[in-house]
């Protein structure tokens, strides 16, 4: 075969992956989630069981990569914020910026890193980013460490009822 008929066949597989994968959606947008329900509620909607968490049931889903309950409990926790990315399978969810209003010339954005299987304080790492508008601008502003520790905390607590909830049923 000719090094163009090799090209034009790898530009094809390469298309045709890349249409794949574009078709393929986890998570709605912002209109899936209505009514308060969670967004954790989305991954079972769409028809996709998130199983793990250890609560040692195997119902046959995927099962995601990271600890369930700690996964749920941080989609719960910034429920407020709007979700820019959420990998469950890697245990990173981003939220796009959310501005309070009452404060509009302040914004922030959170990113969550789950690191692991187990429940455990240390398989949690929660990062924030803040800016502060002046003159129409937005520019970088300190964050308090103990905000990002609080986050943390309630992500932890909402976790631990979720698995208590879970081992009661």
């Amino acid at each position: 075969m000719s090094q163009a008929g090799r090209n034009f066949i790898r530009v094809a597989v390469c298309l045709a992956a890349a249409l794949a994968l574009s078709a393929c959606s986890m998570f709605g947008g912002p209109e899936r989630n209505t009514g308060g329900q969670s967004r954790a509620d989305d991954n079972t909607r769409a028809g996709v069981s998130l199983g793990g968490g250890g609560g040692g049931r195997n119902n046959g889903g995927a099962d995601i990569g990271v600890n369930a309950f700690l996964w749920r409990a941080s989609l719960d926790t910034l429920n407020f914020m709007p979700l820019a990315s959420a990998d469950p399978f890697g245990g990173v969810i981003i939220t796009d910026w959310y501005s309070d209003p009452t404060t509009p010339a302040e914004r922030f954005k959170a990113t969550v890193y789950i690191l692991d299987t187990r429940l455990r304080a240390d398989a949690l790492n929660v990062s924030l980013f803040r800016q502060t508008q002046a003159n129409g601008q937005w520019s970088d502003a300190a964050v308090n460490p103990d905000t990002e520790i609080q986050i943390e905390n309630q992500i932890l607590r909402r976790a631990r009822e979720l698995r208590l909830s879970a081992v009661g049923n």
